[in-house]
Order: C-alpha cells, then structure tokens, then sequence
C-alpha cells in the first residue's frame, strides 16, 4: 500500500508539472467568486414594470459609460488583450489597476491617479487652492485645463453630455409607462436632476417613493474613487427588485432611528444630530450593477441620500441587498472565519448574524453627526480626505455595537446570540483588511482590526488560529465608536490624521492571514454574470 501511494504522488506531481502556466490575469480573477444572478421572479410584475425594469437596465449602462471614464478612460483600451482573464480582471476592476493595492497589473501603467480622471494629472495642490471658483468644491464638477494652461470646472452634466442626455431620455421614457405615480414623480425629478446636478428635489422624490415592488438608484453618488481630496462623486447605478414581507419587518426599525441615535456610546453632544421620521429600511434583491457600484468589490446595502439637508429633514433610506449578502457570507465571510478561528469561536459564526450587522451598519451611516459641533461646517469639509475613512470605521463599528445590544435585548428577529453578533463581526473584519490600504473601505476595516487587537479583543492563539474574547470586543467597539464620534463632531483634522496613521496599516499578523487565506483560495469578493 506505501509503494501505491508513493506512485500515486509521483503521478500527481508529474501531472501538475505538465499543467500550463497560469497567467498573472487569471490568478488574479480567482480572488473573485463568479456568481450568477438568476432571472428574477417577475410574476407579481405587470408588463409595464417590466418594460420599466429594461428602461432601468439601459439607464444604469449609461451611468456605467460615465464610470469608465471617470476611472480611467475607454473601456475599448483592453480589448486588444490576448489574455481573456487579464481582460475580465480590467473589466471587473475598470482599469489597469488592481482595486485592492492600487498598482497595474498591466505592463505600461503606473500607479493608479489618487484624484482618478476628475483632476488634471499634472494639477498642484497650490493650482487647486488658487482657483477662485467656489464651484471647485461640488462632487459634480470636474477640474480641467483651460487652452492657456489655466484650471477651470466643468459640471458632470456637460463633461458627459451624451450620455446624461440618454440617461435622461431613458427615465423619462419610463415615467411615461409606469402606473405608480410615486415613481413617476421619482424618475421625472431624477431626470431633471441628471441634466442640471442639483439632486435635492430627486432625492426626496426617492424617499417619498415608498409603494413600488422596484427600485432604481442612479446617479453620481460615492466619492470613494477621489482619494486626492474626497470629494467627486463617481456615477453608479443599481436596479433593485423589493422584498415585501422583510421590508414590513425591517422598517419597524425606522421608527427607533432617534431611539437608537441616543443610544450611541459617548459623549451624547457628539451624536445630537435627529435624524428625519420618515426614515426607512428595504429588503431587496440586486437584478443589475452598474458604473461604480460593480467595481471592485461588491457593495451589500446601502444608505442613502447623503444630503445632510434631506437627511435632517426627511431622513435616509437604508436598503439590504439580500442575495448579495448571502453570497457574500458564504464565498468569503463564513470559509475565512472556519480556516482563521479556533473551533470555539468557529461556532458563531452565523448568516443571520452577518445579515443583522450589515443591517445596523447601514442605520449607523444615518447616525452620528453630520455637522461639526465647533463651528467647522460638516464632517466631510473639516476632516477632508480622511473624512471617508472615519465613516466607514464608524459605521461597521456602530452597526456591531447596535446591533449586539438589540439582539441581547432580543429586538432581532433572528435566533442568533451576542457573541454570533461579535464573532461574524470580526471575521468579516479579518476578510476585508485583504482590501488593504489602497481606499476608505480597507483603511477603516484595518483601523477595527488594530484597535481590537490593542484591546486584546482578538489576540492569535498558540494554534496559530484567533482567539475573541468577547468581553473585550463588546468595550472596544464601544469606545472605538466613541472615539470616531468625537473626531467627527469635533471636526479635529490634525486628530483625525494622527488616528488613522495610527490604526490604518498592515500589520503582520494581517499579512500572514492574506497569505493563508490565499493559499486556501478563499476569495476576496465575488463578480457577477447575470441569466437571461
């Protein structure tokens, strides 16, 4: 039997040694689970609705257009490759760049531009300041050469004339078949919005559109991809189908919104901000991405609109993406947290539990302070770049430390405990500090990962596998929450910046976890296919 196995070996080595070398495009493209959307259950659809779901899908093309040349330039670049994983890689990543460490993974590239194609490449930051047009500072302007070398903005509107004027057409012409007349007023006042870039009517249409099984989000909404001052917004777009009896349940949620504003750990002056009544919480499943919102990693929810002025006076809309999050617990969340944690804690890990955080992490976008309480305007002028980071710590954090407190008050609708909560929590950490430094999303997972690991939190165990002490977890969220808290109310830049070069780095303990979690071919995220 030795001697058989011995000869089974050699034939296995013999076999690999005759397999053809994997490019660098396709080893990079399995850090991506491909998923199929199935073909939505239409039947409580009418024809109109479905003719408006087609509408929806032509209008989210356009805003992809839009996003590819925002992020870099034509999509028709890479379609001379010879490699076809090296040209699904760009086509997931909308460029040359690797969306996780921001390098080419293209010969003939260099590092990826920290303003995108929102500034000119050879712009000084001497040049922006002495621009004297306050337009400069509006995420739906771009900053341009003039012939004699001189700055200039652009609004979107113009820059991308064509294809706003399509997008445009495309909601009006979907205005024109619907029956609901919520969504009517939604697609006419999104429409005007598109060809003028003042949304602040479109986005109360949106809230107030509250009785249709379907959902579109579009338009320029992130401000992620400018890493030069945070402040241009990045076209996207999602088409959404409703889950009615799981929107009833979670919109019992929204009528806590101050409840659980109040709740929030530290100084209560530093989350005094009353978000609007009107507030609400959807379930649904995602039928299309497009532009920013298929880039990368797939976002789970959402929380929008980001106007403070239609946050304080209408409220938010917080809308879970049910079939991605299911996805995304079991290609990454759930095999990560079975190959980093000791057997304990492997037992809390739970779906629920992963749907139940994401919930209350999007409630906690809505949370917190939107104003500075010193006089500095808002969060986002006083604290600048760094601004988008603290949010995104803020709110993964908030969401755990809301969301182990209902389930302990059993509040949740779900059989899961605390420590599930907790444990879920730290494992979907772990998984995105393989996003690594090069934006928002990875810098606040990595500033959650030390500072638990400061607190004892998480500490690696003589297994060489995690170890949580949940105790230690609870209190760290809690004064970590605090601590963000107060750098945004404060608007504190100098503190700001000295906390996250502080918290947001690789540490060794992360490499040697992206290592193993690469060797075991557990993905960094998934990319989509969509049935027909």
């Amino acid at each position: 039997m030795r001697k058989f196995s011995i000869a089974l070996c050699l034939a296995a080595l013999a076999l690999v040694s005759c397999e053809p070398r994997r490019s660098k495009g396709a080893q990079l493209l399995e850090n991506y689970a491909l998923v199929t959307i199935p073909a939505p259950d239409l039947s409580g659809i009418t024809d109109n609705g479905k003719e408006v779901l087609n509408l929806y899908r032509f209008a989210a093309d356009q805003a992809d257009a839009i996003y590819w040349e925002q992020s870099f330039g034509s999509k028709e670049t890479f379609a001379h490759l010879e490699d076809p994983a090296a040209r699904t890689f760009a086509e997931v990543n909308y460029g040359p760049w690797n969306r996780i460490d921001k390098q080419p993974f293209l010969e003939g590239y260099g590092p990826k531009p920290a303003g995108a194609n929102f500034y000119p490449a050879d712009m000084t930051d001497e040049e922006f300041e002495a621009l004297k047009d306050s337009a400069k500072y509006s995420p739906y302007t771009l900053i341009r050469r003039k012939e004699n070398g001189a700055l200039e903005t652009v609004w979107y509107h113009d820059a991308y004339g064509d294809q706003v004027k399509k997008m445009a057409d495309l909601l009006r012409a979907a205005a024109d078949i619907t029956i609901k007349a919520s969504v009517r007023n939604y697609l006419l006042k999104m429409a005007d919005a598109l060809l003028t870039d003042d949304y602040y009517e479109s986005e109360k249409a949106w809230l107030e559109m509250t009785d249709s099984k379907m959902d579109l989000v579009i338009g320029p909404n992130e401000t992620i991809d400018d890493e030069r001052y945070g402040i241009k917004a990045s076209y996207g777009a999602y088409v959404l189908l409703k889950n009615l009896d799981r929107t009833a349940t979670l919109n019992a949620l929204s009528a806590r919104l101050p409840e659980l504003q109040a709740s929030l750990p530290g100084d209560a002056s530093y989350h005094s901000f009353v978000p609007g009544t009107e507030s609400n919480i959807f379930s649904c499943d995602v039928l299309y991405y497009g532009g920013y919102t298929n880039a990368g990693y797939k976002v789970i929810a959402i929380n929008f609109p980001y106007d403070s002025r239609v946050q304080e006076e209408f409220g938010t809309r917080t809308i879970l993406f049910d079939n991605i999050i299911r996805e995304k617990f079991n290609r990454t969340v759930f095999p990560a947290g079975m190959l980093l944690f000791e057997g304990a804690d492997q037992a809390h890990l739970d779906a629920n539990a992963f749907y139940w955080n994401i919930v209350f992490r999007e409630v906690a976008k809505g949370l917190g302070v939107k104003e500075t309480v010193t006089g500095k305007g808002t969060v986002i002028e006083a604290l600048g770049n760094e601004a988008l980071t603290l949010e995104k710590a803020k709110s993964n954090v908030l969401g755990a430390y809301l969301c182990a407190r209902e389930v302990e008050a059993h509040r949740v609708d779900a059989l899961i405990m605390k420590q599930d909560v907790l444990a879920t929590f730290v494992a979907n950490v772990i998984r995105s500090t393989r996003f690594g430094f090069g934006d928002a999303t990875g810098r606040g997972n990595l500033i959650i990962y030390n500072y638990l690991a400061e607190q004892g939190a998480i500490s690696r165990k003589a297994s060489g596998k995690y170890g949580i002490d949940y105790e230690k977890t609870e209190q760290a969220i809690a004064s970590l929450g605090a601590e963000i808290l107060k750098l945004q109310a404060t608007g504190d830049l100098a503190a700001a910046t000295e906390f996250v070069n502080k918290y947001a780095f690789v540490a060794s303990t992360i490499k040697a976890d992206i290592v193993n979690l690469e060797l075991e071919k557990i993905p960094v995220d998934i990319r989509l296919a969509y049935e027909r």
